[in-house]
């Protein structure tokens, strides 16, 4: 049997309209110059990352806070208060990244806007919001030492809290003190009074003279315990000035003052009676705290609001340095005060302006030594290794000092 020819047409037609749909399709994968295009746009889009997280609560107002973009960069951006107020913030250089540069408030909340661009041209927006934390309280805090103040050999650095720091170790490590030259010192925490929680920095001896001091708390959005957080951070910049040391031995019924090693003044005095523990002036090392050119001096039942020229506190149990007229036949040959260190007018008044808040006052030879009961200023009675046991740095609230404190006595 024969096959006829006609029978493969089918065949042939089928093939010719397969070619020209491949021939269509091919067709969409070129263009006018014959370059192949993607068949898909694969270009990564701006990916947003808020630090602290949207909706994030709690946050520490001292916490970093940030936004940084991947495959993409910046276009605009703000972080605002609930009053519309902008936050201070600083973009990178590459504009992928936006950081604020300023301390955040308490219990408050912020939000973000703005917009980033991606790679693939197209806006993505920066949007979220957080709140900051909200403390049952804050407790401010105060330095004894006023920035460009020149103070003695002897000044301790006293931080003091109005509340109780539960947290002393946390407070400690936020707390540094740098000088020129490099002084060995360390922090002692002493009892609360005044009101709330105290600690001290003094060096191990001495200050050496002309020693620049910065000191530094970082104490905003410190958590203090309790519930309690730090008020504001502190600074201060001081320097030690001349060496001046009054020695004061009372049997010698004497005292000089000493200045960079040179004696500059001997002058006959009167130190306390002694019949009565509270006629005593206390051996030991005191410092310099305050001076007045004049000042009412009371000591119930003996007197009251006394009137006393160029006096200088060296202690909070009433102890001063201070021009005393009646005492005057006795100065330079025998005791006879309330406690005190009486001068003549004349050496009184020579002594006073050349007397700093920290210069240290040795006084010797008298039969009870100061102590915490004698007010809230006995550093240096304290040994070395002592004082550093008095340091939280180990995680603990530091050791009690051993005196029993009493309320400072009336000046005298």
């Amino acid at each position: 049997m024969s096959i006829r020819p006609g029978i493969h047409r089918p065949a042939v037609a089928v093939s010719a309209v397969l070619l020209v749909v491949v021939g269509l399709v091919a067709g969409c994968t070129t263009d006018k110059g014959g370059k192949a295009d993607a068949v898909a746009d694969n270009t990564p889009v701006a990916k947003v990352t808020l630090a602290p997280a949207a909706d994030a609560k709690n946050v520490n107002p001292t916490a970093p806070v940030s936004v940084t973009v991947a495959n993409g960069t910046i276009d605009q951006i703000a972080l605002t208060n609930a009053n519309g107020k902008q936050v201070t913030g600083e973009l990178a250089p590459d504009k992928r990244s936006y950081q604020i540069t300023e301390p955040l408030g308490y219990n408050a909340k912020y939000s973000w806007s703005g917009t980033a661009i991606g790679a693939d041209r197209k806006p993505v927006p920066i949007d979220g919001a957080f709140t900051t934390l909200a403390p049952k309280n804050t407790f401010p805090a105060t330095l004894n030492i006023a920035d460009n103040q020149d103070v003695g050999i002897a000044a301790p650095i006293i931080l003091q809290f109005k509340g109780s720091v539960q947290n002393k170790a946390a407070v400690e490590k936020a707390l540094t003190v740098t000088t020129t030259p490099p002084a060995e010192g360390a922090w002692a925490w002493f009892p609360d009074e005044n009101g709330g929680s105290r600690v001290h920095w003094r060096p191990k001896d001495y200050w050496v003279p002309g020693t620049t001091v910065h000191v530094a708390a970082k104490l905003y959005g410190l958590d203090l315990g309790g519930g309690n957080y730090g008020y504001s951070d502190l600074t201060s910049d001081f320097r030690i000035g001349r060496s001046q040391i009054v020695k004061a031995s009372a049997p010698s019924h004497r005292m000089q003052v000493v200045r960079d090693g040179q004696t500059v003044f001997d002058f006959a005095v009167s130190y306390g009676e002694g019949n009565q523990a509270r006629n005593v002036t206390r051996t030991g090392v005191h410092v310099v705290t305050e001076k007045y050119e004049d000042f009412l001096m009371s000591n119930p039942p003996f007197y009251s609001n006394v009137r006393e020229r160029w006096a200088v506190r060296i202690s909070n149990n009433g102890e001063f340095i201070h021009a005393n007229p009646e005492s005057v036949s006795a100065q330079g040959s025998s005791n006879v005060t309330n406690g005190c260190i009486n001068l003549s007018p004349t050496d009184a008044q020579a002594f006073f302006p050349t007397a700093l808040y920290g210069d240290p006052v040795e006084v010797t030879g008298t039969s009870i030594q100061l102590s915490a009961a004698d007010g809230d200023l006995y550093d240096w009675t304290i040994d070395w290794n002592q004082w550093k046991s008095l340091s939280a740095s180990d995680g603990t609230s530091g050791a009690s000092i051993s005196a029993t404190p009493v309320a400072p006595g009336p000046p005298r």
